[in-house]
């Protein structure tokens, strides 16, 4: 699995014109998901995520997580991080089918709900706007494939 966590000070997603979810302080996580991908993966991945430690503390240092701040994710499934970019037009034969994505996208958001967080959401294969107010800005890339 690969996914992107922007920390944000606000973010929210669209969908046919309505707001679907949005958030206030905390992670917008695009998710994305690789035909190799099971549950032990979406599992471990998500305790990453929900312990990331890149709010500041009191000394300005980014000690803190998720948790520690009391906030929020916004996760959006995300085929295109899978994207064969060898050629000007991108291939996506590389992202999971949807018969293993959606199940594994839905793990990722109970796992972190689980864990006691607030998790708004995309629509697992519609058109989105996300609109995000990155933090710092901080970003950091999980690539389950690579230690």
């Amino acid at each position: 699995m690969r996914a992107v966590v922007t920390r944000v000070t606000s973010a929210s997603v669209t969908i046919g014109g309505r707001v679907n979810g949005a958030i206030e302080r905390g992670f917008l996580v695009l998710l994305g998901v690789g035909p190799e991908d099971n549950e032990a993966v979406c599992d471990k991945l998500a305790e990453k995520v929900c312990n990331l430690r890149v709010f500041e503390d009191e000394n300005g240092k980014m000690n803190l997580n998720l948790e520690q701040v009391g906030g929020a994710l916004l996760v959006i499934s995300q085929f295109t991080l899978y994207a064969d970019t060898s050629s000007r037009r991108p291939g996506f034969s590389r992202a999971a089918k949807p018969d293993l994505a959606g199940p594994l996208y839905e793990r990722f958001l109970d796992q972190c709900r689980r864990r006691g967080f607030s998790v708004e959401h995309g629509e697992f294969g519609a058109d989105m706007q996300v609109a995000s107010v990155n933090d710092g800005p901080v970003t950091i890339l999980f690539d389950t494939d690579k230690p």
